[in-house]
This record gives C-alpha cells, structure tokens and sequence, in this order.
C-alpha cells in the first residue's frame, strides 16, 4: 500500500515467539522486540544505556511458524516491516493507541553471532526458501531452531538437526547442486 511507514528495527526478544492459529488455520506469531539505544558519555568514560523502546510485532502464515521455531528469547534480530496505529477503548473507556509492526521480514543479527539456514519446503508465496530446521546454539545453549547463532567465541557446530526439512529443496535453487563455495551465478 502506498503511504505506510516502513521500518527496520534491531534489538532483542522479549520472550519467545507466540505461534497461533487463527479459526481459518492461518497461523499467527506475536513478539516483542526490545531496543535500546546507547552511547559514549566521554567524561565518565563508560557507555550508557538510554530509554528502552518495545514494540510488538506480528508475522504470519509461513513465516510465523519458521519465527516460532527459528527464535528464542534474548535473540538479536532485526525486523522489517510496516508501522501500524491501533486504537481501542480501555476498560475505563478511555481511547488509546498502540503501535505495532506488521513483519515484512525478520532474521538473526548476526553482529554477535554466527547463524545457518537450512531451507523448509515452500509453502507458496514470493519467497524461493525460508529458515528452518537446523540445530542452534546461542550463549552456550543448544536448541532446534533455523539456524544456527553462537555468541563470540563460541565452538561451531554445523550438524543438521533432526527437526524441519532440512533436506528439502526447490528445483529451481541454484545452490541445489553447486560444487564449489562460489555462487553459481
């Protein structure tokens, strides 16, 4: 749509990703990402964290199940997406407003982190292949997710989980049969 305020954000989740359903059985994940500014104060020498902001974002269909599986909390991630005003009436009757991003697209930072996509069968959609099915390890402890993000320093361990369909591939990927690290393009 014309007009809509797009926005990229980067910071952490709050909590882990919500994955639900709607009745029609499009799923649906909601998250909170956690941003906070900091900067240098050259007089005490020492850095200082400003006024945090959260904003609560949503993302759906394939990707909601590829965030719900993929992410956890206290992740570094950066969202794409398009900043929406909602208004309601509050218990008391009084009319407020809440912004939101509606989630365009979203990954791991990997400004701390290293990360690893395995693809999932597509479902549809623009997108050729999504994340999903690769084993995580993030600040010491290991999960299944769709990548995988270490902290600095941490030990690579680039095995496949046994989760997701991490064997999957388009036909028209051509990195399905590349024989060497060089783009096939």
């Amino acid at each position: 749509m014309a007009g809509e305020t797009q926005i990229t954000l980067v910071g952490n989740l709050t909590a882990d990703p919500e994955l639900r359903f709607t009745p029609s059985g499009a799923a649906v994940a909601n998250f909170t990402v956690a941003s906070t500014p900091r900067t240098f104060d050259r007089q005490t020498n020492e850095w200082r964290d400003g006024e945090a902001m959260f904003l609560n974002c949503s993302v759906w269909r394939q990707a909601a199940e590829n965030v719900a599986e993929s992410l956890t909390k206290g992740m570094r991630v950066i969202v794409q997406g398009r900043l929406r005003a909602r208004s309601y009436d509050d218990r008391e009757g009084n009319r407020r407003t809440v912004f939101e991003v509606q989630v365009d697209e979203i990954g791991p930072s990997l400004r701390y982190a290293t990360a690893r996509v395995t693809r999932t069968p597509s479902g549809g959609g623009g997108g050729n292949w999504s994340g999903g099915g690769a084993q995580s390890s993030y600040g010491g402890g290991q999960q299944q997710s769709g990548y995988q993000q270490q902290a600095p320093g941490g030990q690579q361990d680039w095995g496949q989980g046994s989760q997701g369909g991490g064997q999957a591939q388009q036909v028209n990927d051509p990195w399905a049969n590349a024989q060497s690290d060089e783009p096939p393009f």
